[in-house]
């Protein structure tokens, strides 16, 4: 009995889980099988000079860009902003909740 109990309840987070993967932003999950289909890496270090030309950081810049750049595979056009092209990039924080990625 404790062993189907477990599973009802592994099953029913798992349901909740797929549930509210598939209700989100279909952008997000068009971008992440997109990512994961393609071994292509972008060149970082080109899309972080233009994200970062005109920066009045720009060292600091390219750094945090290059490490969002990695990780996602995808960096937004232009200097600023645009961060719906990438959402990955957008969604990511710094521990103090601050957006990571310029």
């Amino acid at each position: 009995m404790a062993i189907s109990k477990t599973l009802l309840a592994s099953l029913l987070i798992v349901s909740l889980f797929v549930l509210g993967f598939a209700e989100s932003d279909p952008t997000v999950i068009t971008n992440m099988v997109e990512n994961a289909l393609t071994d292509d890496k972008i060149d970082c270090d080109g899309a972080c000079d233009v994200r970062c030309k005109l920066s009045s950081r720009p060292n600091l810049c390219k750094r945090a860009c290059g490490t969002c750049c990695d990780r996602c595979n995808c960096v937004p056009p232009g200097t600023s902003g645009n961060y719906d092209a990438c959402p990955c990039y957008r969604d990511m924080t710094t521990h103090g909740g601050k957006h990571k990625c310029p």
